[in-house]
């Protein structure tokens, strides 16, 4: 009996949850409430993080902060607002953002002499800063990095994926030539990628965005992309190759070493709390978030069986401090240990230790896994080497389900029927060649539904013609559905 009331305890805490294979955009939204991501505010299409949340994004920021600074970046922040004469600075830069720009016109009642621009993004501030600090060779590269947040106006959106202010990391560097920049471009590309797949296990398609789809005012754009598990598409990272078309916009010129002046070359790069949208959308389920033990604010959770009775709590709060080691919660509320199973899985804890009073006299504890739900005793002598070894083997996991995942989800067409046909029967990363021409790419996503998400770095030929026209093919292109 007092096993049904566990049973039940648990079904009533998830029952409210949309199955993820019924409607996905629901079992989404389910999550982040249920987990305690977010809250919605008072303002539309803007988001309050909760803890549980917010701790998420802490251990990305730490994870990735160290990774900048191992390769050199140092942190410095840029104000928030950007005047309306330099942000017209760099032509194609402000048409790309002038649909999402928000403008402070007043400043108490009084109206400002000139708009302000509250920044979408903090390039046209860089560069005024580098045109003021850079004069000679000797002074380059700078490799900045910044976390703020941002402002968009977005017609439509969703917690964590789009939203009107969101939290992110965007680095800008100055070089002295396109080769320094062009490497540091794809350096920052393979720090996400490898962040990613060592902290969120999250496997990503490294590539280069067409011209359509690449940054405003950027020469080449890099991207990483991952694959949800409801088929669709999320850009997870951007990297930027600027050229000279910012400093000469902006006169950020130095002195060579024969004492020419010459134009700097420029990078940028960035990732936001999308990712948090991401780890959601690529390892949940219908119990909730799963995380990796790598970015969970708490790895483990230490929940006490028969807590009333004697020696029960006290070694719970043993195993803790042998355990501090690791993220480590003892959850010694007065909830049934039912409730507390339940509740911890909703917020993705990736393991779970049971101690009651026959796991007491026995010296061993219970470890279970928040992604298999596979249950191991394990004695008490070695306790922590158990963990360790439990945590690791579920990151292994995650990543390798993960790429499973995305393998299985990739097709090949060779032709537009087969292109159009795929698209409507299944979900997932389409490859097929191009030409490169944008008739074509449009066609694509006028018929086909599929926008370019990249030209992979690994390029092959499936084919010797444009999956659309005909004509002699240029590119491989991964092509699907996105958020």
């Amino acid at each position: 009996m007092k096993g049904m009331t566990l049973v039940a305890e648990q079904k009533k805490l998830v029952e409210e949850i949309t199955p993820r294979d019924v409607d996905f955009a629901k079992w989404y939204t389910d999550i982040v409430k249920k987990a305690e991501l977010v809250e919605y505010s008072s303002v539309r299409g803007c988001m309050v993080i909760r803890p549980n949340g917010y701790a998420i994004w802490e251990n990305i920021q730490k994870n990735l902060d160290a990774r900048f600074k191992a390769t050199g970046h140092e942190n410095v922040y840029m104000p928030m607002f950007i005047p309306e004469s330099l942000l017209q600075k760099e032509k194609d830069h402000v048409e790309g953002f002038a649909p999402e720009v928000a403008w402070v016109t007043h400043g108490g009642s009084e109206q400002l002499a000139e708009r302000l621009c509250v920044r979408p993004t903090s390039e046209t501030l860089f560069c005024e800063h580098y045109a003021n600090i850079v004069q000679s060779y000797r002074d380059l590269p700078k490799l900045y990095n910044q976390w703020c947040s941002v402002v968009r106006w977005e017609k439509t959106t969703r917690p964590f994926l789009r939203s009107l202010e969101f939290l992110w990391q965007e680095g800008h560097t100055v070089h002295e030539n396109e080769q320094d920049a062009r490497e540091e471009t794809i350096r920052m590309l393979n720090v996400y990628a490898a962040f990613c797949e060592e902290a969120l296990a999250i496997p990503v398609v490294k590539g280069k965005k067409t011209e359509k789809e690449k940054f405003a005012g950027a020469v080449d754009t890099y991207t990483i992309e991952s694959l949800m598990h409801d088929g669709k598409a999320l850009q997870s990272g951007t990297s930027h190759y600027f050229g000279d078309g910012f400093a000469r916009a902006f006169g950020i010129q130095y002195a060579d070493r024969n004492n020419q002046l010459q134009y700097a070359h420029q990078t940028s790069w960035g990732v936001s709390t999308r990712l948090i949208g991401a780890i959601i959308m690529v390892h949940g389920d219908d119990n909730g978030l799963v995380l990796p033990p790598v970015i969970a604010p708490t790895q483990l959770v230490i929940v006490p069986v028969a807590m009333h009775k004697a020696g029960v709590l006290d070694k719970a709060e043993e195993l803790k401090n042998t355990l501090c080691g690791f993220r480590v919660k003892l959850d010694a509320s007065d909830k049934s240990p039912g409730w507390k199973f339940a509740e911890h899985e909703m917020m993705g804890v990736p393991l779970r230790l049971e101690i009651g009073p026959k796991d007491i006299e026995n010296n061993q504890a219970v470890l279970v896994r928040r992604d298999t739900g596979e249950k191991t005793f394990v004695s008490l002598d070695n306790i922590e080497a158990s963990v360790e070894t439990l945590l690791g083997g579920i990151q292994r996991d995650m990543l390798e389900r993960a790429r499973a995942h995305l393998d299985s989800s990739v097709t090949d067409a060779e032709d537009f029927d087969t292109l159009r046909r795929l698209a409507d029967e299944k979900t997932g990363f389409f490859r097929a060649m191009w030409c490169g021409e944008l008739a074509c790419e449009e066609q694509i996503k006028e018929k086909a539904g599929l926008s370019s998400r990249c030209m992979p770095f690994e390029q092959e030929g499936i084919s010797d013609v444009c999956v659309c026209c005909g004509k002699p093919a240029q590119h491989l292109v991964l092509w699907g559905k996105a958020y």
